[in-house]
């Protein structure tokens, strides 16, 4: 496969000892700020708390691709995949979640998807 079937770039990203773990009104705000800061628009954000540990899962559906979150409070742990097609940047949209999330370890994977 060449770039040019290169139709949007997937970073999957692990963060650990972030902040707001089961903050679900702080989650959805750093998302929609991440998708902003990246050049995407945001069509949906929805979100769903667990009453068992205050996990957080959901997704920022975006007209790009999307944004999820799963947190696990008890594991210190959030796991963020960024899918975006077009002119927006995923990178940009990591930047901001760091920023704004203060993770103490962050581990990522890019993954061009490409087009058969």
């Amino acid at each position: 496969m060449g770039k040019n079937n290169i139709i949007g770039k997937h970073l999957i990203a692990d963060f650990s000892g972030a902040a707001y773990q089961t903050d679900r009104e702080k989650i959805e705000y750093a998302m929609r700020s991440a998708a902003t800061h990246a050049g995407a628009t945001v069509l949906n954000v929805k979100l769903h708390s667990f009453a068992s540990n205050g996990g957080i899962t959901g997704v920022a559906l975006l007209a790009e691709s999307h944004i999820s979150v799963h947190s696990w409070p008890e594991l210190d742990y959030i796991a963020f995949d960024i899918f975006m097609c077009g002119k927006a940047e995923p990178e940009l949209a990591l930047q901001w979640l760091k920023e704004f999330f203060k993770p103490v370890r962050v581990t990522t994977q890019l993954i061009e998807r490409a087009a058969p």
